[in-house]
C-alpha cells in the first residue's frame, strides 16, 4: 500500500496490537496527562471508568506508533524487492476523533486502518489525498477508538 494508485476505497490492514499496563498508563498519565484516574488505580476504581485507565492521548499514541511501524516495514519490504519506495507526505489532519469506551489496565487494543475515500489532489499532481478510518478494538471485541484521518500520499512516478 505504497503508493497512491495501490489504495483502494475498503482496503483494510490490521496495523498490530498494545497492551496498556498499569505502568505504561501511569508513566504516559505522569508526562502528558497527569488526570487522577489515570495516574492511581483507586481513583480510577472511584471515576466513572472503574479502574486506572489509559488516557485518550495514550491511546491515538499508540495508534500512531504502529502506523509509522507498518509502513516503515512496508518500506523495508518494498525495497528489499527493488521496488520504488512511497515516501509518504504530511497529514493535513483528521477529525471525529472518539474515545468511545475505557481502556483499562490490562486491556490489549488491536488497531486497523480502513480507506475511506481516495483523490487526486486538485493543487498538486504529483500526490493523491487518501482518508482512512483508524480504529482501535479491544481484546473482547469492542470499538473503543476512532478517528478518520488524511494524508497526502505519492502517486506512482511515471516509467521512462
Amino acid at each position: 500500500m505504497g503508493f497512491f494508485e495501490d489504495m483502494q476505497v475498503g482496503q483494510r490492514r490490521e496495523i498490530g496490537a498494545y497492551t496498556f499496563t498499569a505502568e505504561s498508563i501511569v508513566a504516559f498519565a505522569q508526562q502528558f496527562d497527569p488526570q487522577p484516574f489515570h495516574l492511581d488505580e483507586e481513583a480510577g476504581r472511584q471515576s466513572l471508568f472503574g479502574g486506572l485507565a489509559a488516557s485518550g492521548w495514550h491511546i491515538a499514541s499508540a495508534c500512531m506508533r504502529l502506523l509509522v511501524l507498518e509502513r516503515q516495514r512496508e518500506a523495508a519490504a518494498e525495497a528489499a524487492r527493488g521496488e520504488d519506495v512511497a515516501v509518504w507526505g504530511p497529514s493535513p489532519g483528521f477529525r471525529d476523533l472518539r474515545w468511545i469506551k475505557p481502556v483499562l489496565a490490562g486491556d490489549t487494543v488491536t488497531y486497523a486502518n480502513l480507506v475511506e475515500s481516495v483523490r487526486p489532489s486538485d493543487s498538486r499532481p504529483e500526490w493523491g489525498i487518501v482518508q482512512a478510518r483508524n480504529t482501535g478494538t479491544n481484546q473482547r471485541g469492542e470499538l473503543v477508538f476512532s478517528f478518520l484521518a488524511t494524508a497526502f500520499v505519492p502517486r506512482r512516478p511515471a516509467t521512462e
